[in-house]
Formats: structure tokens, sequence, C-alpha cells
């Protein structure tokens, strides 16, 4: 009866959570974000980007551009599977937590305890226990790696956990324990050994059993599907050489360090894995975890010594540029790029996946995000002309690329390309009369006037600002 209540429960905040709609002008706002994405993708040569933005329990809207396989021209989208690398250990720090939760294990368990074969040796005399606690917030002390070259190319050699274990008889700690930050592969590595061998079941059997089929993340996997790859998988391209190339990167299998760095998905499984949270924590009801479970991994469980850095159980944890709380992570694989973000006041999630390295996906996720940032509630502008006339991109050289012009809430914003910052590079022009506008300033002062001229089919082909011309290119 329970488990049936709490399903009704689920459906009913499914059907309502965002049936409330802000009464923002949004669509506007993801026609500047896909013309941006676009034109970012061309401009620096990204083989494919794909990116959802959710709010609650929807998914307000997702996109990709470019190609998933360059070779044989197939489009990315957003179903687009890509190596989401260290946001695997997301998934990891959930599996923990469940054990946690189920009374199976204590967050200030000794490694050692769990896993009597562990033998990395701790240099320094002094030091506290690593803990299932300090390996979560990357504070046990361990190298970032195994003492394996698996991060390099071409052959991505990774190592299974039992030559993993060999290797770490020929290492040591890097710090006493509970004393700095020291993000750790190898320190999620060990904690999906503790999940499988405090569950009794494979680690990846544990994850798909408790978390993912749970969640319906459908098109999320401990391993990077070999036969999919170059189709629903992306191919992975490298970084940038000079002459602004990029190669193809084979797949890798990441075997004994899958916990921390081996999942693949894309970015709307992401985007349900970020809806599950924000749920969670508006219930006392349990699904997967404990409400109260969730929003401890979301509270600061290490500061470092610095100040510079906070971390959860799992998660990154920190005040963003709107004053609010966030959490999640990224992940950086030679290949692939990708980024998991949730505002936690706002209930705004994004993802975003890159299938090239050298590429900076939160990049992207801040700019969609100051974009939605500046939507307005919805009015009805009393116009006199038909603003889709003007709406196009128009040339900008020699001194620039283009610029896209579009509407927004009756009024035309004018986006330079290409830019980093596109909220900073966003004019507003109000309508005066006829064909001219004028630029809202951010004091709500008018400023310069923008004249757009026609043709004798009444067909708008350039614009006239501060006494030059722009010709509109469609």
């Amino acid at each position: 009866m329970k488990n049936f209540i709490l399903f009704v429960f689920l459906c009913l905040y499914s059907i309502n959570g965002f049936s409330q709609k802000d009464n923002k002008n949004y669509e506007e706002a993801f026609k500047i974000i896909e013309v941006w994405l676009e034109a970012q993708k061309d401009f620096e040569a990204l083989p494919g980007i794909s990116a959802a933005i959710v709010k609650d329990q929807d998914i307000l809207w997702s996109g990709a551009f470019g190609k998933s396989n360059v070779e044989d021209n197939i489009d990315a989208t957003a179903s687009t599977l890509c190596s989401i690398c260290s946001i695997s250990k997301l998934f990891t720090s959930v599996a923990i937590m469940k054990l946690y939760d189920d009374g199976k294990l204590r967050l200030d368990d000794e490694l050692k305890d769990v896993l009597p074969w562990f033998n990395l040796e701790q240099q320094f005399s002094d030091s506290g226990p690593i803990t299932i606690r300090s390996l979560l917030t990357h504070s046990s002390g361990l190298p970032r790696q195994s003492e394996v070259a698996y991060w390099t190319a071409p052959d991505f050699s990774f190592p299974t956990m039992e030559e993993m274990k060999e290797a770490m008889k020929s290492q040591e700690t890097l710090y006493p324990a509970s004393y700095n930050f020291q993000y750790s592969n190898l320190a999620l590595a060990l904690l999906g050994e503790v999940v499988a061998e405090v569950s009794g079941l494979p680690y990846e059997d544990f994850v798909s059993k408790h978390i993912l089929k749970p969640l319906k993340l459908n098109d999320t996997r401990a391993n990077m599907p070999k036969a999919l790859h170059g189709k629903e998988l992306a191919i992975g391209y490298t970084a940038l050489n000079r002459n602004l190339e990029r190669e193809e990167v084979p797949l890798f299998d990441a075997k004994g360090v899958t916990p921390a760095a081996g999942f693949s998905s894309n970015v709307l499984d992401l985007a349900k894995f970020a809806s599950w949270q924000f749920r969670l924590r508006d219930t006392i009801a349990k699904e997967i975890l404990k409400s109260s479970t969730l929003k401890n991994m979301h509270n600061v469980h290490w500061t470092d010594p610095n100040f510079d850095l906070t971390w959860g159980l799992g998660f990154s944890v920190y005040k963003g540029d709107d004053g609010n709380k966030w959490v999640g992570h990224g992940g950086s694989c030679p290949d692939y790029r990708s980024t998991l973000q949730l505002n936690l006041k706002s209930k705004m999630a994004y993802s975003v996946m890159i299938n090239a390295g050298g590429t900076n996906p939160g990049k992207y996720l801040g700019a969609i995000h100051a974009i939605i940032g500046k939507t307005e509630v919805i009015s009805e502008p009393n116009l006199d002309v038909d603003l889709n006339d003007y709406v196009g991109f128009y040339n900008g050289q020699p001194w620039g690329s283009e610029s896209y012009i579009g509407t927004w809430n009756g009024k035309l914003v004018v986006l330079r390309l290409p830019t980093d910052y596109p909220v900073n590079a966003i004019r507003m022009y109000k309508h005066i009369e006829g064909d001219t506008f004028k630029r809202m300033k951010s004091n709500g002062e008018l400023g310069e006037t923008m004249v757009f001229e026609r043709d004798e089919g009444g067909n708008v082909i350039r614009l006239k600002s501060h006494q030059n011309y722009t010709l509109k290119m469609n």
C-alpha cells in the first residue's frame, strides 16, 4: 500500500510539478540559445554538442548541433550517447549512499575494514583513517590515479581492478587523510569495489538494478557500448591542433576505473537524473535514497584549507554567481567533455555534452543559464510592425563575423557572433516608428538609432547604425 501511495504521489507530482509555468518568454530565449550554439559549433570547430534545460520535473528544452560521427555524416541529437567520464562518480556515490541508507555501511567506516586487501602505503604516521566519507569528498589523501598510464594515447590501456591492486603496492598517499583536497579517480574506483563487496553484487549490476532501472535511465550504462560506437554512441575527437583540425580518438574501456570514469549517457538521461534529485528533495518518501540522505550529499562535507573549494558527498557544491547553491559534476575524457549542474533554489538544471577534447562545456552551460535568466514575463506589445521582417543574420565583415537579430518579448535583440559570453553581447532595441528602433540601455534610457531599409518588394535588406550599413545575409 505504501508503495502504491508513493507511486500515485510521484505521478501527480510529475503531472503538476511544472503545470504552473512561470509565464516567461522561454521560446524566444531558446531561439537565441540555438542560434548561439549553432554558431559556436562552427566557429570553434566542434564536431557535435548537445544540451538540455530542466525545470524541476520538466525538460524545458533540448537540442543538438553538429555531428556525432563526422566521417559518416551522422547528425548529433539530444539522444546521442557520449562518455560522461567523471559524472560516473555521481552514480557511484548514490550507490554508496543507498548502502548507507540500508544500514550496510557507515560513512566513517575505514576503507581497510571494508576492503581488507587495500594495501596502498600510508606515508604519514600521524594521518587519520581513510574512510568512506573521505573517499567521497576527495580528501582521503590518495593519489589522483592508479599507477598505470591509462590516459595516454593512442591505446588508453585502462587496468583491471586486479592490475590496480598490484599497482597500489608501489603507491603511497600524497597527503594525510582529511588534510587536503586531491581529486582522485583511484578513490572512486575503490568505492566501486566497496559497493561490490558490501552488496554482494558486481558493481555494474548493483548500479543497474538499484539506480538506472528504477529511474528509467535507459540510455545510461556503466560502460561504453562498442556495438553502438559511431551510431548512437558518438565518436570522440581530439582537441584542435594547429591546423584547426580534430582527429578521431579510439573507443576506450575504463575497466577497473569504471566507477570513476566509465559511464556513457546522454543529456536527456542526465536531465531525468536531475529531476529525480529535485523530486526527492521535495518529499519525505524514499525513492532509491531517503530525501534527507540526498540533501546530506548536497551539503558541504569538505572545505579546502584556502576556502576556495567545497565538496559534498560525491557532488561538487558551490555558490553560483547568482548567490544560489549549486551542485553537480563535470566529466573530462580525452575525446569527450560533459557537465551536469543543478541550481537547488530555482530547481533549474543543465546538462551539456561535447564529443571533443580541449573544450569547455561549463562555458556553454553558464551562457545558457544566463540567457534563460534574462527571460521576461510575457506581455502583449502593441506594435504596428511585424518584427519577424527583421529577423536573420547580418554580415559583420570585415570588422566582425556576423550578427543575429531576433525577437524578444516585443523588442529586437541583436547578438554578435561568435562570442563566449552571449548575454554580454546582446543588445535590446525598442521599436520607435516605421523601420526605426533605438537601443535600450541597462538603465532604461534609449540610446543609438538603428534603421532598417527595404527593397522594392518590401523585404528588409540592410540596417543602418552609426551612419554605416550592414547587409542582411538571409
